[in-house]
């Protein structure tokens, strides 16, 4: 809401002194800002009938460094409002020629934008707490799940106690009966934030277990009840949630781990490949 009064602020308070061109954009902007988001300069002008220079002193004006930080500030303000089909419009008039190398660079901006956004003392908060965790859930609802599934199949296999919360049979609240404060959850959510994450979290933070939020920004909704706070970028490039950055994160702890108890790891993976050679759980190297 903050970003949203601030946005119009500005543009209030400028828009008397503004140039026709500028003020074009700024009324453009007012009532399409969920379009204009996602446009690049050159786009925005060519929509409003500006040069891509006169998009950029407009955002200059603003008080802006520049139009990315704009760009950035309209972004912010929708990225968990929203629709699918919102989304899809947003990249209707990409050039499918293009979509592959937009896609994987976008991914890769997100990596870098996550290393930038990185707090190693918290990170390391983090590994420490998973540590001394009684009980370690993992909860990860619609999208999201495929994350918490990914992160459990490997913490499985250096500790006993971990516990994947996701929709299934059993209701959230089911799955999470037994947490306290002796437990951990480790709380995965993105825009468009699932109502039902919000409330795992804050039920567990009630129940006094470690809470532990994997998401976008810090001003998603998950920060509220979370005692520590993860950032990743997923700036989307359509309807389908950027996970890449999460993903990334999630197998950095899984190292940070696995170093940690190394022994450990070494021990139990050796009689897991006996196990795995006795039922041919993998293709063996014979038979390639």
């Amino acid at each position: 809401m903050e970003l949203k009064q601030d946005l119009i602020h500005r543009i209030n308070s400028n828009y008397k002194k503004m140039s026709k061109g500028h003020k074009l954009i700024a009324e453009y902007i007012l009532n399409n800002y969920d379009k204009a988001a996602f446009m690049t300069a050159s786009k925005l002008g060519e929509k409003v009938g500006v040069s891509e220079s006169t998009v950029v002193r407009f955002a200059i004006v603003l008080g802006y460094d520049g139009y990315p930080k704009l760009q950035k500030a309209l972004q912010e303000l929708i990225r968990n409002k929203l629709t699918s089909v919102q989304r899809i419009e947003m990249t209707s008039e990409m050039d499918e020629s293009m979509v592959l190398k937009s896609v994987l660079k976008a991914d890769m901006n997100n990596i870098r934008l996550t290393i930038d956004e990185a707090n190693d003392e918290i990170f390391e908060q983090v590994v420490n707490k998973i540590f001394e965790a009684k009980n370690i859930y993992i909860m990860g609802l619609r999208s999201a799940a495929p994350l918490a599934q990914f992160m459990g199949y490997y913490l499985s296999f250096i500790f006993p106690n971990v516990k994947i919360v996701t929709s299934g049979v059993n209701d959230i609240f089911e799955q999470l009966i037994h947490i306290g404060p002796e437990d951990l959850i480790f709380g995965i959510s993105f825009p468009r934030y699932a109502s039902r994450a919000i409330e795992t979290m804050a039920f567990s933070k009630r129940r006094g277990a470690t809470t532990v939020a994997l998401t976008d920004s810090l001003l998603s909704p998950l920060t509220a009840y979370a005692d520590y706070t993860l950032l990743a970028r997923s700036d989307m490039a359509s309807f389908a949630d950027s996970l890449v950055a999460p993903l990334s994160l999630i197998n950095a702890l899984i190292v940070a781990i696995g170093i940690r108890k190394k022994a450990n790891i070494a021990d139990a993976f050796e009689e897991l490949e006996k196990i795995w050679d006795h039922y041919h759980v993998y293709v063996s190297k014979d038979r390639i």
